[in-house]
């Protein structure tokens, strides 16, 4: 099976993201308790790890991506730098592509460019050395290419792949913790949610035949756990409850009974930080509401951070890694109840 229809019964609003995305979203909070998510009481379940309170640290550059939300963002061994491509502006679909070195933000040139998009995703293929940016939307429709950012050319491919996962916005790219590719697991392709499993393999895309998958959905939280050795998959867009914490070790997908976890989120952002060995994810929307709250999840159970500082609430930013700093970076996103568009950096400091 492809994907899950979306019910009429069950959806609470149909609408554009932002005013243009086409995809549906959950906004009232009646529709989340129908579902079944609810915010775990870390005080009755007990933390089962221990873990010191970061903070959230406010960067401030003089040069930066202009505002937006829905982008791709991903960190790139191969120049040590963060890189950010696309999203909305609240007015257009972006295509330029920045680089962030831990202190600022700098506007590449690459000679050619994806076309400018929102709701795709992008991920690190540690056997080709490369990033790969997939799916999205254009303003017009879902895409389905395939690009490769190369950190030592600062220069954007196009691949000539004949599969791919579809047309999808909204897929939940990850490396793949086995074989170091790139996957991708479920997306929304303005009719299904998707669960299904892909790997690139340098060249082309292939469909992973896996029995039971997470359930179908889209713009959920995912990152990989160097360590563990396992990705994390948490909550996104679905039209049954996507409040379950999954794991792939890269053969096999295992749900997780953790005793606490988040609340059910969609457009949220994960990162593992190597200082927690830890996937922390932060915001996303629930019920209608952003939040602004910051999880670990340890590889047994989930630990809610509560930072002594945090950005605003919100949804649809990025974040990643970086390696070169040893800190996550966030950027950007949307406060969705009042379509306001950040282009804040901040770093989360163990």
């Amino acid at each position: 099976m492809a994907g899950t229809a979306l019910p009429r019964a069950n959806a609470v609003e149909v609408m554009n993201y932002l005013g243009k995305m086409k995809f549906v979203r959950f906004v009232a909070c009646i529709a989340g308790l129908a579902l079944g998510w609810a915010v775990a009481d870390a005080k009755s379940a007990g933390v089962v790890f221990a873990m010191k309170a970061p903070t959230w640290m406010k960067i401030t550059t003089r040069d930066r991506p202009s505002r937006r939300a829905a982008f791709a963002m991903a960190y790139d061994p191969v120049s040590k730098k963060v890189v950010l491509f696309g999203g909305y502006s609240g007015s257009s679909y972006l295509a330029d592509t920045w680089t962030f070195d831990g202190a600022s933000w700098q506007l590449q040139h690459p000679s050619t460019s994806p076309a400018g998009r929102s709701a795709s995703s992008m991920a690190f293929d540690k056997r080709t050395k490369k990033l790969v940016l997939f799916g999205g939307y254009d303003g017009v429709s879902d895409r389905s290419d395939t690009w490769l950012w190369d950190g030592s050319t600062g220069q954007w491919s196009a691949t000539d792949s004949k599969k791919s996962p579809g047309a999808l916005t909204g897929p939940n790219l990850f490396t793949d913790p086995l074989d170091g590719h790139v996957d991708e697991f479920g997306g929304y392709d303005g009719f299904l949610y998707q669960l299904r499993t892909w790997r690139w393999d340098g060249n082309t895309w292939e469909l992973l035949h896996k029995t039971h998958p997470p359930s179908a959905r889209a713009f959920a939280e995912v990152a990989t756990n160097p360590v563990t050795r396992t990705t994390l998959l948490f909550g996104g867009l679905a039209d049954i409850n996507s409040a379950n914490t999954w794991t792939w070790d890269g053969t096999r997908w295992r749900e997780q009974s953790p005793s606490m976890q988040p609340p059910g989120v969609y457009y949220g952002a994960a990162a593992y930080d190597r200082a927690l060995d830890a996937v922390v994810t932060f915001g996303g929307g629930h019920g209608g509401v952003d939040l602004n709250d910051t999880w670990a999840w340890s590889g047994a159970n989930w630990m809610d951070l509560t930072p002594t500082n945090s950005p605003s609430p919100r949804e649809s930013h990025g974040m990643a890694f970086d390696a070169a700093i040893g800190h996550i970076v966030l950027f950007g996103g949307t406060y969705y109840p009042k379509h306001a568009l950040y282009n804040d950096t901040w770093e989360l400091i163990p």
